[in-house]
């Protein structure tokens, strides 16, 4: 019966294996069970005088199946840097995108400094009797504050739609989209 879990094991350990020992260590327990492992260090220190090795061939160097080099193609393409379908990497999108992000960002702050300065003018205004022609200088200035305010808001419309076009360009070319950010 041991012979037959010796065989077995030897049977599972020679095409299990996956390369990490070369060398399997067997003993007899004091109960007569047939013990193996390939770590000389998990051997109970009573049993190291009457260890057993065997030497397993080193499948590390060995060339891989078939099945397994057919396999194992497409992990190794990943590991190159990404492109998309006409071979274009993250910088380039990257740069792609940075002036319409620029612009967003720059159109953004002007129309945020454009509505404090609109909110002042009105909280200056609030609560003050004016002239007929005060009440005409205030009304041409918020404006000209309203005109300046639509002027950005249309570039941030434009920069917008430049970024959702890029997106679908990306899209398009199978990018990697969080490029794009």
């Amino acid at each position: 019966m041991n012979v037959a879990k010796t065989l077995m094991f030897l049977i599972v350990v020679l095409f299990a294996s996956n390369g990490y020992a070369s060398t399997v260590y067997k003993w007899v327990d004091k109960s007569g069970a047939v013990n193996f492992t390939d770590d000389y260090n998990n051997i109970p220190r009573e049993y190291r005088i009457q260890v057993q090795a065997e030497q397993l061939e080193d499948y590390s160097r060995a060339q891989p199946p078939a099945l397994l080099a057919a396999t194992s193609t497409p992990f190794q393409k990943m590991e190159g840097p990404k492109t998309d379908i006409y071979g274009m990497g993250s910088e380039y999108w990257k740069d792609k995108v940075r002036p319409s992000e620029q612009m967003l960002k720059e159109a953004q702050d002007n129309i945020q400094a454009v509505d404090a300065k609109i909110q002042d003018r009105i909280n200056a205004l609030s609560g003050r009797f004016l002239s007929h022609t005060q009440y005409n200088m205030n009304s041409i200035a918020l404006q000209a504050l309203r005109a300046e305010r639509a002027k950005y808001v249309a570039q941030e419309n434009e920069a917008k739609e430049m970024l959702q076009k890029i997106s679908k360009e990306a899209e398009e070319a199978k990018a990697d989209l969080s490029w794009l950010n």
